[in-house]
């Protein structure tokens, strides 16, 4: 799932990506006009959260617009772009001595989702994606599937 908001111009914000067995609220935001987005098929349960869940959650939430963050504020596109591939490859591809295996298809990353993720437009994403690939930066397993190198 991608927890994201708006900005004034109408671009969205990222605020978070969670995964399996993550548990995920607008209850403790401060903006109004969060939206939750499935990337993938979910599983929606609910439980009633101990002092412990919500401290665990806050730290998590934190951390992951941190990261996020961090990501955005690499000036280079092609760097920004590469170290949010390896952000996600880390968190839910799959993982290897050698690199790890993303696949956009499963997590359904468009490039469009990728430019909203890291603040660029999708040509440009497009673009580095194909120079990545010519470089050997990123090796394309199958259509969709990708393997970023350590």
């Amino acid at each position: 799932m991608r927890t994201f908001a708006w900005d004034d111009e109408g671009d969205t914000i990222t605020l978070g990506i969670w995964g399996p067995s993550e548990w995920v609220t607008t209850a403790y935001s401060s903006s109004q006009a969060i939206e939750l987005q499935c990337l993938t098929p979910v599983v929606v349960t609910q439980f009633q959260p101990t002092a412990a869940d919500i401290d665990q959650l806050l730290r998590r939430q934190v951390q992951n617009i941190e990261e996020i963050f961090q990501l955005n504020r690499i000036r280079s596109a092609d760097q920004r772009l590469l170290a949010l591939l390896t952000w996600i490859g880390g968190r839910f591809g799959q993982v290897s001595a050698s690199g790890y295996r993303l696949s956009l298809k499963e997590l359904n990353l468009t490039h469009q989702s990728l430019a909203e993720l890291c603040g660029l437009t999708r040509v440009t994403v497009t673009k580095a994606l194909s120079r990545y690939r010519e470089s050997g930066i990123l090796q394309k397993l199958s259509p969709d599937d990708w393997f970023i190198p350590h």
